[in-house]
């Protein structure tokens, strides 16, 4: 069982249009309405590999019980901490060319009553023996410290249970000290943790090292349209996929962690799961997350002769 925390959720509504034209009347050719959020869309993975998880996230508002029904209708179990405002809602543009436009709400102020509830929850969820990774995603709603994270790792880990944190930022640097097992930046994060730019895999493998130095166990660094890198302490490997049409990116990071979790969260055998899982993605509308008939593990190659020279597609500065 894969627990997710996901402390500033959010209702995502996604538009397919011809194309944007900033100041004009658009008609959409298609739209879908989900639960959002970096680990709302893991459990939401997870349950499409037919795997348990349960998400605790705070709700709040019609826009928080809309998320609760949506995830309930999906399969995955749902430990809710009401909050006094209501949760965010989010608005994706995506057009035929792969192109997203992204317009995402700040979310609700956290009181310090309701930021102890949520660790508190996740305590009372965590099961040991029973759940095999908690997953902790996203931005931290208004309210709560850059240190939050680094409180619930240390919990987690005196806890027994492994960890594996996507977030960015001061968020990111203050949860280094408490060691989680596994980090999943982007590129464009990967860049910023160790404040230098990325132009190619080897600035990569390097920016992966450092987080490890810092305190990450393991780094799981998504490199957009490039691949995904894994770094541990056994070395590093780079994994790729042929994609043949881009449809939305939206979820396609989450989609790969849920991928390296569900197949044990180590090892290149695991990178290949989340390669597969981050292609299957991008060719699905919206924030759809791919189920098995979805995956295409042909297309996928994990080697350890890393291309450290190959220049990033979308290179960050």
């Amino acid at each position: 069982m894969i627990l997710t925390v996901t402390p500033n959720p959010s209702l995502d509504r996604t538009y397919e249009v011809p194309s944007l034209a900033r100041g004009e009347v658009i008609r959409a050719t298609g739209e879908r309405m989900d639960p959002g959020g970096k680990g709302v869309n893991v459990s939401r993975a997870v349950a499409a590999a037919g795997q348990r998880t349960v998400a605790v996230l705070p709700l709040g508002g019609a826009p928080g019980a809309l998320v609760a029904d949506l995830l309930d209708a999906q399969g995955i179990e749902v430990a809710p901490v009401p909050v006094a405002g209501a949760t965010r809602s989010n608005i994706s543009v995506a057009e035929p060319d792969g192109t997203l436009t992204k317009i995402n709400a700040p979310g609700p102020e956290l009181s310090a009553t309701e930021a102890e509830l949520l660790l508190e929850t996740v305590r009372q969820q965590y099961r040991v023996g029973d759940t095999d990774w908690i997953t902790c995603c996203g931005s931290l709603p208004r309210g709560l410290a850059p240190s939050w994270y680094a409180d619930l790792v240390a919990r987690a880990h005196a806890a027994g249970a492994r960890i594996a944190l996507d977030t960015s930022g001061p968020a990111l640097l203050a949860a280094l000290r408490e060691r989680p097992d596994v980090v999943k930046p982007n590129a464009e994060e990967l860049a910023e943790a160790v404040g230098r730019p990325l132009a190619t895999v080897g600035d990569a493998v390097k920016a992966a090292e450092e987080l490890r130095e810092l305190g990450a166990r393991a780094v799981l660094a998504s490199l957009g349209a490039d691949g995904q890198l894994l770094v541990d302490a056994t070395g590093a490997w780079f994994g790729s996929a042929r994609v043949d049409v881009v449809r939305s990116n939206v979820g396609a990071g989450d989609s790969s962690l849920a991928g390296f979790l569900i197949a044990g969260g180590n090892g290149p055998e695991a990178l290949a799961s989340a390669v597969a899982h981050g292609a299957a993605a991008v060719q699905l509308p919206g924030s759809v997350m791919p189920g098995p008939a979805d995956l295409d593990p042909s297309a996928v190659t994990v080697t350890s002769q890393v291309p450290v020279d190959l220049v990033l597609t979308e290179p960050v500065s």
